[in-house]
């Protein structure tokens, strides 16, 4: 086992134990208010013995990390160590929070979506929460910190749970990735009827009770939450890598081949007719600076294709991060695209979409045949581009933005 530091908001210096081996999966631990890392020994040894990477973090102001001189122990800047953490790991994790460490995980995750996490477990931490559960739980903090030295007492006079139970039940509904909720069945805080609710309104959510055990049963029965953590994680977020062999599930070699990012481009031309046409297409590539090359991908099913094949002027038009519903709607088969997107003619005749990161105006070079896909390469005539905005990105088929370190 090993310490580390993270930089959590506004700079302040978060402890955590780490355990396990470095290439294995994450899952970071994020205990509960008025408690340190240390309640989590026996979960952590379990899940690295099932192999995993654990990171169990101290909350500002808890055990070894930092105490906030000016007292910003407020939700949000819980929140926002917990987001300047996660950037900080190699790997997505995934998030186990206890009580409080889970509803600020939630909040996290589901306001910011699922670049941040792979996964989160709620360990008596009601995704649905009222006022009497956050005032019951605020008041457990707060005469938490007079039992321990290892806690600022100042904590549970600011952390601020009641004020933020509505931010926390909006965050809930926003999540993603694969929830686990799981609450001691005679606990007090929340009940059966409210996890049902969060199930079906998250489909990537799902629910388990400990028999027999109250609040916190993650801890007083650590051996029946691990099972039930484990459980979870080998089916949601498994540690073997999906491989994909030749004539094996399509899908696996597709989910392969969008690990690789990309920006999101509309290509466009004028048809015969002397109409715009256009489609998005993420499989844009630079090929050559002398000559100046670039090639697209356009699919054999797509509409636009033939009038790409007849034209001898294409434009490639690089998206940025305001523009998802332009490459939506580019997407979308059987719209009336051009009457939804401000554009204007190129210098050179093709289609350009306004306001983008980059027009690239080319004349076609060659055409190829992919498999499925014409592989369309075009010499550029002229380029230009926005150099104060950022991509719109197309990650694990979802769209994505620059994250600044």
């Amino acid at each position: 086992m090993a310490e580390r530091k993270f930089k959590g908001f506004g700079g302040l210096v978060l402890s955590a134990d780490v355990r396990g081996a470095e290439e294995d999966p994450s899952v970071l631990l994020l205990h509960g208010g008025g408690q340190t890392r240390h309640v989590w020994q026996e979960t952590a040894e379990a899940l690295v013995k099932a192999g995993r990477h654990v990171i169990s973090l101290d909350l500002r102001g808890h055990g070894r990390s930092a105490r906030s001189e000016d007292g910003r122990y407020e939700f949000d800047a819980c929140v926002e160590d917990l987001r300047a953490v996660l950037a900080q790991l190699a790997s997505r994790p995934v998030v186990v929070g206890a009580g409080l460490g889970g509803w600020i995980a939630l909040t996290a995750i589901g306001e910011e979506g699922a670049h941040l996490a792979s996964g989160l477990v709620l360990a008596d931490a009601p995704p649905e929460i009222d006022l009497r559960t956050a005032a019951a739980l605020a008041a457990s903090i707060r005469s938490a910190p007079a039992q321990t030295e290892h806690v600022d007492p100042v904590f549970g006079e600011v952390i601020d749970v009641e004020k933020s139970s509505e931010r926390i039940s909006v965050a809930a509904s926003g999540l993603k990735v694969p929830v686990l909720f799981v609450r001691g069945a005679l606990s007090s805080f929340g009940n059966r009827d409210a996890a049902n609710r969060f199930v079906e309104k998250v489909a990537t959510a799902e629910f388990a009770e400990i028999e027999d055990a109250g609040h916190l049963a993650v801890f007083d029965r650590s051996d029946a939450f691990s099972a039930v953590l484990l459980d979870f994680l080998e089916r949601r977020v498994p540690r073997m890598m999906p491989d994909y062999k030749q004539g094996s599930d399509a899908r696996t070699l597709r989910d392969a081949l969008g690990c690789f990012a990309t920006g999101v481009t509309v290509v466009t031309t004028m048809s015969a007719q002397g109409e715009p046409v256009g489609l998005t297409a993420n499989s844009f590539t630079s090929v050559s600076l002398d000559p100046p090359l670039l090639l697209v991908c356009i699919a054999k099913s797509s509409s636009s294709l033939e009038a790409l094949e007849i034209s001898e002027r294409f434009a490639v038009n690089v998206l940025h991060i305001g523009q998802q519903p332009v490459s939506n709607t580019f997407a979308m088969p059987g719209e009336d695209r051009f009457s939804q997107t401000p554009w204007e003619e190129g210098q050179y005749g093709s289609p350009l979409i306004s306001g983008a990161l980059a027009n690239f105006e080319c004349i076609k070079s060659d055409l190829h045949d992919g498999g499925d896909h014409v592989i369309l390469i075009g010499k550029v005539e002229r380029a230009k581009y926005e150099p104060r905005r950022d991509p719109l990105l197309y990650f694990k088929g979802k769209y994505r933005r620059l994250h600044f370190a």
